[in-house]
This record gives C-alpha cells, sequence and structure tokens, in this order.
C-alpha cells in the first residue's frame, strides 16, 4: 500500500497535524504495523513538495510548532487516480520459497522438509487469524480473511508441490 496515498485519503476527511494522521492510520491500517512518526512526517514533506497537500495552519504550544496538513484539489485527484487503478495481480512465480525448494533439491536436502516446515508456519499463522478475526472487529474480520484466502492458495501450492517433488527433483537433475 503507498503510504502516501493512504495519509491523503485520510487527510479528505479534514486537515489534520502529523500526530493525528499517525494515529488515524494505526487504528484503521496498522493494527500489525503502527507507522513511525518520522515515516509520517517524511511522506507529508514529499507529498507538500509535490503540492498535493498543503500547510493549512501551524499551532504553537509547549513542544515544537504543529504544522496542519490539508490535501489539495491535485491530492484529491491523486487520491482518486489511485483508487481507480487496480493492483497488478502477482503471480509470484519465482518466489523464494519455490527457490529454497529447488535449492534443497540442488542441494541434496530433503525439500519434503522446507516444505513441511512452511506448512507448519502457514498453519500457526492462519490459527493466529482466526483467533484474531473471532476476537475483531470488522475490519478485523475483513483483513484477517484476506490474509487467511491467501494462506490456502499458498497451502494448496504447498500440497501440489508436494506431490510433485519427484517429478521436480528429476527436472532440477537435469
Amino acid at each position: 500500500m503507498s503510504l502516501g496515498h493512504a495519509l491523503l485519503g485520510l487527510l479528505e476527511r479534514g486537515p489534520g497535524h502529523g500526530y493525528d494522521l499517525k494515529k488515524a492510520y494505526d487504528d484503521q491500517f496498522g493494527q500489525d504495523r503502527p507507522l513511525h512518526y518520522g515515516q509520517v512526517y517524511t511522506t507529508l514533506s514529499r507529498l507538500l513538495r509535490n503540492g498535493l497537500v498543503q500547510e493549512a495552519g501551524v499551532e504553537s504550544g509547549s513542544g515544537p510548532d504543529r504544522k496542519r496538513y490539508a490535501i489539495t484539489d491535485a491530492g484529491v485527484t491523486d487520491v482518486e487516480n489511485w483508487l481507480g487503478t487496480p493492483e497488478k495481480p502477482e503471480p509470484y512465480l519465482q518466489n523464494t520459497l519455490y527457490t529454497k525448494v529447488v535449492l534443497a533439491l540442488l542441494s541434496g536436502r530433503e525439500a519434503a522438509d522446507v516444505l513441511d516446515t512452511q506448512r507448519a508456519a502457514h498453519l500457526n499463522a492462519m490459527r493466529e487469524l482466526t483467533r484474531r478475526k473471532t476476537d475483531g472487529d470488522l475490519a478485523d474480520k475483513l483483513i484477517c480473511d484476506y490474509a487467511l484466502f491467501h494462506l490456502e492458495a499458498d497451502l494448496r501450492w504447498l500440497e501440489l508441490t508436494t506431490a510433485r517433488l519427484d517429478e521436480l527433483a528429476k527436472q532440477v537433475g537435469r
């Protein structure tokens, strides 16, 4: 996900400080990976430089001045274009796990062990996501469902690859 676009989208609701944007982002998207303040302010500086946000005031207080940011018309257009552009489907044909399986076969190691270890990690992740989904709000449920469906697809690939290991070993051995 594009952090810049996420912040722009949050600013469409109204102007805000970097602190407010970080909190809103973490509440909506950052349950597992909250933002660092540096990410927020670096991104806001870039958006400001690119004319997608503007300063909407500065508040003085006991600490450093707090800048308020507002989205510009160009920023709104940028968010609209981003939302209307589909994400590129990635087939992950040469992913790390495939590489590990092939390297295990090439080195004479047990590729089935690599697949079994990965399967166990996937199943553990699925259990954790299912627990989180059960106790979570609608956003958690949707995020967890998305992740669970991807993990299920990975498990199908792991099973298929396990069934084809002998054939793959012959091809890799050529």
